[in-house]
C-alpha cells in the first residue's frame, strides 16, 4: 500500500523541507543594463519564511518575539499580495509600487516586512552555518554571534537587550540538533543538510540584498 502524502510529508525534517523551498525559488537580480528585470516570486518567498518559522521554533521560547515579528511580516505580504492581483507574482513589484507612493519606509509597509524577513534569513543563514562548523559550540553562543551580525546594527536599544535575556534560555546545541532531526537521521546527517541548506541561502541572500540596495532599503533601522 502506497503511503499517502502527508504521511510522507511527516517523516521530512525541517531542514529537508526547507531545502526543498529554497530549490524551487528563482530570483531575478537587476542589471546595470536592466533594473526593471528584476523578480522575486511572493509566494515561494513566503514559504520560506513560514520554513524559517519552524526552525526558530526549535530554539524555543528565545526565539518566541522573533517569531512574532515574522509572522506578522509574512501576513503583511499575503494580504498586499491577495488585495494587488497584479503585482501576485512579483514582490519586487510591490516594492516599486511603496516607492513611487513614498510609503516604502513608513509605517507597516510591506517593503519594511520584507526586510525584516530578509534579515531573520540572514540570522538562520549564519546561525546554521556557525553550528555546521562547530556542532559542539554551545548554542547560547551561536544564537548571539549571529543575531551580533545579523540583526543588531539594526535593532534599538530595547530589543537587543530581549535578546540579551533570551539568550539564557536557548536549548543546548546537541537538543536543538536532536529536534531537527527525524528519527532516520543522525548528526552527520543533520550536519550535512544545514550546510546544503546554507550553500543556497548564501547566494538567495546575495540576490535579495541586491534588490534591497536597489530600492535604497538596505540601511532601514527599527524605530
Amino acid at each position: 500500500m502506497k503511503r499517502g502524502k502527508r504521511e510522507i510529508m511527516e517523516k521530512k525534517s525541517e531542514i529537508s523541507c526547507f531545502i526543498e523551498e529554497l530549490s524551487m525559488v528563482v530570483i531575478v537580480k537587476p542589471t546595470e543594463e536592466n533594473h526593471e528585470a528584476a523578480h522575486i516570486p511572493t509566494k515561494p518567498f513566503l514559504s520560506i519564511c513560514y520554513s524559517v518559522l519552524h526552525v526558530l521554533e526549535k530554539i524555543g521560547p528565545t526565539m518566541a518575539v522573533l517569531r512574532q515579528d515574522v509572522y506578522q511580516n509574512i501576513k503583511r505580504l499575503e494580504l498586499m499580495h491577495e488585495s494587488n492581483p497584479t503585482t501576485n507574482l512579483n514582490l519586487v513589484e510591490i516594492l516599486k509600487l511603496e516607492a513611487t507612493e513614498g510609503i516604502a519606509k513608513k509605517g507597516s509597509s510591506c517593503s519594511k516586512a520584507f526586510v525584516w524577513l530578509t534579515r531573520t534569513l540572514d540570522f538562520t543563514s549564519s546561525l546554521l552555518q556557525i553550528l555546521s562548523n562547530d556542532p559542539q559550540k554551545k548554542m547560547e553562543k551561536v544564537v548571539e554571534e549571529s543575531y551580533e551580525v545579523t540583526l543588531k546594527p539594526w535593532h534599538g536599544w530595547i530589543s537587543s537587550t530581549a535578546v540579551r535575556v533570551a539568550l539564557k534560555l536557548v536549548p543546548e546545541s546537541k537538543t536543538f540538533i536532536d529536534l531537527l532531526k527525524t528519527e532516520d537521521e543522525d548528526h552527520d546527517m543533520v550536519k550535512q543538510k544545514m550546510q546544503i541548506l546554507v550553500s543556497l541561502l548564501v547566494p538567495f541572500l546575495e540576490d535579495i540584498h541586491c534588490i534591497l540596495r536597489l530600492f535604497d532599503l538596505d540601511k532601514l533601522k527599527s524605530t
